[in-house]
C-alpha cells in the first residue's frame, strides 16, 4: 500500500491558552528559564515593613530611567500604600499612584508574557490573581529619513521606518482626520508581530476592509520576518509573477492611496507601507506625476507604457524577424546585420538568450554585492563582457544593442516587482519566437493578456480600467493625467462610499 506523505507531517500545535496556569513569579521564572535578561526585583512600599511587591522585566527591552522614575520612585515615596490591602494598592496604582502613562490590569498569563516581551514590566501583588503591566519600553528605532529605494524630487522626505507606531504617527501628521481608522492584529505564533490595517471610514469600501482583515486573521504561521510572510497569504492569486499589492516607503504616496479609497497595511519591523487593491496602472505611476505639470506627467506615462512594451517584445521581435521573417527588415539594415553575423557561429535566438542571462547575472551581482562596489562591478562587467563578446565573434553587435535597449527600457518601471515580472515574460516570448517566429510572439502576447485579464486584486480586475467600463473619470489613471482641478471623482473600481473628492 502506498504511503501517504501527508500523514508524516505533524500537526501544528494550537494550544489555547498558550501558557496555562496562574500568574505567579514561579510560573514566570519557569517560562523564562535560562534567559539571562529576565530580571525579578522585590519592591518594598514606602514606610512599609510587611510583604512588598515583585517587579519583573526583561533587560534591554525596558528603559531603566523610566522604571526608576515612573515606578520605583513613587512607590518608595507614597507611604499610604503600605497600609492598604493588595487589591486596594492595585486599584490606586491603576488610577494614578504611578507616574507611568500606560498601565493595564492583566488577568491571563498569555497577556503577561506578551507584555514582558514587548517592553512592559509587571508588578505582582501577593495573593492577587491579576497583575499590573506598565509600559516602560526603550522604543529604540531608526530615525525618520528620506526613502532609500524611491527617489524624492518634489515631495515629503519622511520615509517609513521599522517601528509600526512611528509609521502610524507619520500618517497621522499627513492625514489629520478623525475618520482615519487603525486596526491591529498579532500575526506569528513565535514572532508576535503587530500588523496594522489603515483606512478612512466613510470613504473606503467596508467590504474591502473586512476582506483584508479576515485574510490577516487566517494567517497561522510561526513568524513574520519578511514581506512574503504577509504578501503571499493575503493576495488572492499566488500563481503569477505580477504584484497584486503595492508597497512604498514614501509617506505622501501611502496617504494619497488612503485618500483614494484603498486600504493600507503596516508590518512591525518592516519599513514599508502596503496598499490594496493594486492594479497594473498603479505600478506604472510615479509620485512625481502629481507634482509635475499635467502635460509632462502625461508624456512620461505614455513613455513608461512604451518602455514596458519595448522591454517585453523587442528581443523576441528581433529573433522572429532575423530568423523567420527577413522580409520585414529594410534591405540596408538586413545587409548590415548579415555582415555583422558573418563570423558568429551561433543562431540569433541563442545569442539573445545568452545575453539576457548575462544581463540578469550582472544585475543580480550588483544587487548582492556591497553598495560601494556593486555599481562598479555592474558597469565594468557590462562593458567588458559586451565588448569582449562582440570582439570574439560570440555575439553580434545588433543583438547586444537590442538586449541593452530592452534592459534599459525595463529600468524605467517605477515598480521593481513589475520589472521582475516583465523580465520573466521576456524570456517566455523569446523562447516562443525561436519556436514559431512572429506567430509565437503573438501567441505569447495573447497568453500574457489573458493571464492579466484573469487576475483580480481584492475583487478589482487587474487591467482596470482597460478591462471594464469604469467611466470617463477613471481614465485619469491610464495615459492622460488631466489638470488637478478637473479630477472630480475617485476611481469607481474601488467602490468608495464617497466618490467626490473636490468641488
Amino acid at each position: 500500500m502506498a504511503k501517504d506523505p501527508a500523514r508524516d507531517i505533524p500537526p501544528h500545535p494550537r494550544r489555547e491558552p498558550r501558557y496555562p496556569g496562574p500568574i505567579t513569579a514561579e510560573r514566570l521564572e519557569e517560562i523564562f528559564r535560562d534567559c539571562v535578561d529576565y530580571t525579578v526585583r522585590p519592591v518594598v512600599l514606602g514606610g512599609g515593613t510587611g510583604r512588598g511587591l515583585t517587579l519583573c522585566y526583561l533587560g534591554g527591552m525596558v528603559r531603566m530611567e523610566r522604571v526608576s522614575d515612573y515606578l520605583l520612585k513613587p512607590l518608595a515615596r507614597d507611604g499610604s500604600l503600605a497600609g492598604c490591602t493588595p487589591a486596594q494598592q492595585m486599584t490606586r496604582m491603576e488610577q494614578g499612584a504611578l507616574y507611568n502613562l500606560g498601565v493595564a490590569r492583566r488577568h491571563s498569563l498569555d497577556q503577561v508574557v506578551s507584555d514582558l516581551v514587548a517592553g512592559w514590566c509587571v508588578l505582582l501583588f501577593p495573593g492577587e490573581s491579576a497583575v499590573l503591566s506598565c509600559f516602560v519600553g526603550t522604543e529604540e528605532k531608526r530615525s525618520v529619513s528620506a526613502p532609500d529605494n524611491e527617489t524624492v524630487l518634489k515631495g515629503a522626505r519622511d520615509g517609513f521606518v521599522e517601528s509600526v507606531r512611528t509609521n502610524t504617527s507619520i500618517v497621522r501628521r499627513h492625514l489629520k482626520t478623525a475618520e482615519l481608522r487603525i486596526q491591529e492584529q498579532v500575526v506569528g505564533r513565535q514572532s508576535q508581530t503587530l500588523v496594522d490595517l489603515l483606512y478612512i471610514e466613510g470613504l473606503t469600501n467596508p467590504h474591502l476592509v473586512e476582506q483584508l482583515a479576515a485574510r490577516l486573521k487566517e494567517i497561522d504561521i510561526d513568524g513574520v520576518f519578511s514581506t512574503g510572510a504577509i504578501e503571499e497569504y493575503i493576495v488572492p492569486a499566488a500563481h503569477t509573477p505580477f504584484p497584486l499589492v503595492q508597497y512604498t516607503q514614501r509617506s505622501d504616496k501611502f496617504c494619497a492611496g488612503l485618500a483614494q479609497g484603498r486600504v493600507g497595511l503596516f508590518i512591525d519591523g518592516i519599513p514599508l507601507g502596503y496598499l490594496a487593491p493594486a492594479v497594473l496602472g498603479n505600478f506604472l505611476q510615479a509620485p512625481q506625476d502629481k507634482s509635475s505639470s499635467w502635460m509632462l506627467a502625461t508624456v512620461l506615462t505614455v513613455l513608461r507604457y512604451f518602455c514596458m512594451l519595448t522591454t517585453l517584445i523587442l528581443p523576441a521581435l528581433y529573433v522572429a524577424m532575423v530568423t523567420f521573417h527577413q522580409e520585414m527588415i529594410p534591405t540596408r539594415l538586413a545587409l548590415s546585420i548579415i555582415a555583422a553575423k558573418e563570423n558568429v557561429p551561433f543562431r540569433s535566438g541563442f545569442e539573445v538568450i545568452v545575453l539576457l542571462l548575462a544581463f540578469e547575472i550582472l544585475q543580480e551581482a550588483g544587487l548582492r554585492l556591497p553598495q560601494s562596489i556593486g555599481q562598479t562591478v555592474s558597469i565594468i562587467g557590462g562593458l567588458v563582457v559586451g565588448s569582449a563578446a562582440v570582439e570574439a565573434k560570440i555575439v553580434s553587435p545588433a543583438v547586444l544593442i537590442v538586449v541593452a535597449i530592452a534592459g534599459i527600457a525595463g529600468y524605467t518601471m517605477p515598480s521593481q516587482e513589475l520589472g521582475g515580472a516583465l523580465r520573466i515574460w521576456r524570456f517566455v516570448l523569446v523562447l516562443l519566437s525561436i519556436w514559431a517566429g512572429l506567430f509565437g510572439v503573438i501567441l505569447g502576447a495573447a497568453a500574457l493578456i489573458i493571464h492579466l485579464a484573469g487576475l483580480e486584486s481584492f475583487g478589482v480586475p487587474y487591467l482596470t480600467p482597460f478591462a471594464v467600463g469604469t467611466g470617463l473619470h477613471a481614465r485619469e489613471h491610464v495615459f492622460l493625467r488631466r489638470p488637478m482641478p478637473e479630477i472630480k471623482l475617485r476611481p469607481s473600481a474601488l467602490k468608495p462610499r464617497n466618490r467626490r473628492k473636490q468641488r
